[in-house]
């Protein structure tokens, strides 16, 4: 029970010290925009009355490893071949919604492996050469994509896998990240609101805190973990201009940080709690290309996370990942009912 209460406190601490250092990006970048009257248009085009829309289609799966010291590891994926995000922004505020597209094809085989759905939602805000993300998802319906690890006689393509439609991952999460180069506009390669007209780079740490919820059950076991996650990563991003329209962004973000994880699970009437403490190292990185006009823009992007943490002195668990991306969007004008309330905003914050 006092582990426990001390697991929840240092949800609850962290918490609070998101939404001061939250404030106080605000504040820091109201007193630092009263400084900067001007905006600098020798390195950017601006799109201050333009509302960017946009659709990514990737090909980035989930999957969830889950490691037997006593026998072959349990490999969970879900049905889908892409996901379908949908985003807006304006000035500074960005919205996008995430789910599986099943009307391009891309989830298949529903007999044999059985249905899956997700739904993603992020919000995202620009305060000055600050970034704050705000992140909610939820993932449901897993099947064990390696059978023949487990049935030598399993033939692909023709015999069902062993399907877990209540097995569901939720996660709720945020990040606060810091641009230190001010000649090197984020917008322009993640929210495509503004464009840079020259080369440039940054260094951009994060540090990103999420909190994680894994809920498993069929007929012998009703599992539920809980995990918090707080790492700082050292991001550094860099975005190439071509031809005054084309542009090659590479990034890459190494990180490291704490793991504190609560298993709660009941089989056979029995319940029983383990709780463990882990130190985690990820690395995450890509490139993007694209093409950028005063109205229409597109591109692609090839991107890989790689994450692992070890769980006693013989067992690592890790899980990499390789996903392409490809998106179009649209800048179009802002009408009034969403103009005038972000410039009320804008002229308070100084955005």
């Amino acid at each position: 029970m006092k582990k426990r209460q001390n697991f929840e406190q240092i949800y609850q601490k962290t918490i609070k010290t998101s939404v001061l250092l939250l404030f106080f990006c605000l504040n820091f970048t109201k007193s630092y925009s009263q400084n900067e009257l001007q905006k600098d248009t020798v390195n950017f085009i601006y799109y201050p009355d333009k509302i960017m829309v946009r659709a990514n289609l990737s090909t980035q799966s989930d999957s969830y490893l889950l490691n037997d010291k006593n026998g072959p590891n349990l490999n969970l994926e879900t049905n889908n071949s892409y996901k379908l995000f949908l985003n807006i922004d304006y000035k500074f505020i960005g919205f996008s919604y995430g789910f599986y597209p099943k009307f391009f094809g891309g989830n298949k085989d529903e007999n044999l492996k059985g249905k899956s759905s997700f739904s993603d939602y992020n919000f995202r805000f620009f305060l000055g050469r600050w970034l704050q993300t705000v992140q909610y998802s939820k993932t449901r319906g897993y099947y064990i994509s390696n059978m023949s690890d487990f049935s030598p006689d399993w033939v692909e393509g023709r015999d069902p896998y062993l399907k877990f439609p209540d097995f569901k991952t939720i996660q709720f999460g945020m990040s606060t990240s810091y641009i230190f180069n001010p000649k090197f506009s984020l917008k322009s390669i993640t929210s495509l609101t503004e464009w840079q007209k020259k080369s440039a780079g940054s260094f951009v740490p994060s540090l990103i805190y999420n909190y994680n919820t894994i809920k498993s059950k069929t007929d012998d076991l009703d599992g539920k973990q809980k995990e918090f996650d707080l790492r700082l990563a050292a991001g550094y991003y860099y975005n190439f201009i071509i031809w005054d329209r084309f542009y090659i962004a590479p990034n890459l973000s190494p990180s490291l940080g704490v793991k504190f994880s609560r298993d709660k699970s009941t089989t056979a009437g029995v319940t029983t709690i383990e709780k463990n403490t882990y130190f985690t190292r990820n690395l995450d990185g890509g490139i993007k290309i694209g093409y950028n006009s005063n109205r229409i823009l597109c591109g692609a992007s090839l991107n890989f996370s790689s994450s692992s943490y070890n769980e006693d002195k013989s067992t690592r668990i890790s899980n990499d990942k390789v996903y392409g991306l490809l998106y179009f969007g649209y800048r179009f004008d802002a009408p009034d009912f969403v103009r005038k309330p972000i410039e009320k905003i804008d002229g308070k914050i100084k955005m």
